[in-house]
């Protein structure tokens, strides 16, 4: 997902180790001081009706807590296909922003359903993510997300082994849905078995955060606890919410590998080939340097920074797109100033500058290149000109932002 960058920005973590459903999430964030009358005035919104909400606190492990509840009249509930729920949604009057977050973690859990059922999306029927609670505990998630407008981080998420039972029978867990659900995010068992994440909870963090890591560097303002539903015999069953503010520059949250390989067989062609596929499966950087190996052969050392999540699969692509036979890899650290877009006009046309701030008071301001090229080409005049036009706009407007 794409990150938000904003100077000094707020951040939203969510400390998972005991799972993720969406009445914690719920819980946790008003835990943490969105105001009720969010949730309640979204919920207000939709067309539904046999059920209440309450918020309470509780005990769990011996920690202070809250929970969020649902208490609904079954017999006013019908089952409800993905369509339904999204015309339900659509057609209520939430804000356009939370209506957006709530259809994007609806169609994360249709389409992980329709993969696991083998039928179309519109045809996924919903049982309990398609109940009033789950549908509640969505749309006040979101509600509560779009209030705090933060940069959400997750930690790993946990889910569990064993079995559970559900409207389909007894199903493993983690349930097939929740599989699916977490394709592309770091997960582990967390050796409980329970189901410690639902479907509800793994879509809502899936769409929700920017980033997983473990709790990235911040400065703490307030934390939220909320409790699930589940008593757990080696640990509170709690979701943590932590919110602060980013400083200007950080070491990155996730660990970093510098991978290298020499390589004295491989030809230019081949070499970009490999660059390409090393940077579209995630690397953060790749870069050749030429160098001379035994037998005063010329060569290329090959080097590739990564996260350290992507060692394996990375080290995997450049074995496989290179003539190399082995490779050495050592972790790095790394910081990052704090990076924000903006739009500059100059006398060729608006342009996109990247303005970056660090610690103290250095900072960079810095033209897209693409975007000076294309206006360049538009009003047939060297790509310098316009480069020297957006970096002197761009300096002006950082100036005036510090």
């Amino acid at each position: 997902m794409t990150e938000r960058e904003h100077h000094n920005e707020t951040l939203l973590h969510f400390d998972c180790g005991s799972g993720l459903a969406g009445d914690m999430i719920v819980a946790s964030l008003m835990d943490l001081g969105v105001p009720l009358n969010i949730i309640e005035g979204a919920v207000c919104e939709l067309p539904l009706s046999g059920y209440k909400i309450r918020f309470e606190q509780v005990e769990r492990s011996g920690l202070r807590a809250s929970r969020f509840v649902v208490d609904v009249d079954e017999s006013q509930q019908p089952h409800r296909h993905y369509g339904d729920i999204v015309e339900l949604i659509a057609s209520s009057g939430l804000s356009a922003d939370v209506k957006a977050l709530a259809l994007k973690v609806f169609e994360r859990i249709g389409k992980a359903e329709a993969a696991v059922h083998g039928v179309p999306l519109d045809r996924v029927h919903f049982h309990e993510v398609g109940a009033v609670d789950s549908i509640i505990d969505i749309v006040g998630a979101a509600a509560a997300l779009r209030y705090l407008d933060a940069f959400v981080t997750c930690a790993p998420i946990p889910l569990g082994h064993g079995t559970v039972t559900c409207a389909h029978g007894v199903l493993p867990v983690p349930a097939p849905a929740t599989l699916r659900i977490v394709e592309g995010l770091p997960v582990y068992d967390g050796d409980v078995a329970s189901e410690l994440t639902t479907p509800t909870g793994a879509a809502i963090a899936a769409v929700a955060a920017q980033r997983f890591c473990h709790l990235p560097p911040m400065t703490v303002q307030r934390t939220g606890v909320g409790a699930g539903t589940r008593v757990l015999s080696d640990r509170p069953n709690v979701l943590r919410a932590v919110l602060g503010e980013r400083s200007s520059a950080t070491a990155s949250s996730e660990g970093c590998v510098v991978m290298e390989a020499n390589i004295d067989d491989m030809t230019g062609e081949v070499a970009a080939v490999a660059m390409t596929a090393l940077l579209a499966q995630g690397a953060l950087d790749v870069w050749f340097a030429p160098i001379q190996m035994k037998k005063g052969r010329p060569a290329l050392q090959l080097g590739v920074l990564c996260p350290t999540s992507k060692l394996e699969s990375l080290a995997e692509v450049l074995l496989t797109e290179t003539s190399t036979i082995g490779l050495r890899f050592h972790e790095v650290g790394r910081m990052e100033m704090s990076r924000e877009m903006r739009v500059v006009e100059t006398v060729y046309g608006p342009v996109n500058v990247k303005l970056c701030r660090g610690p103290g008071k250095s900072s960079n301001a810095a033209p897209e290149f693409e975007d000076c090229r294309r206006v360049a080409k538009e009003k047939g005049v060297p790509v310098k000109q316009v480069l020297l036009a957006a970096a002197g706009e761009a300096q002006k407007l950082l100036s005036s932002l510090v």
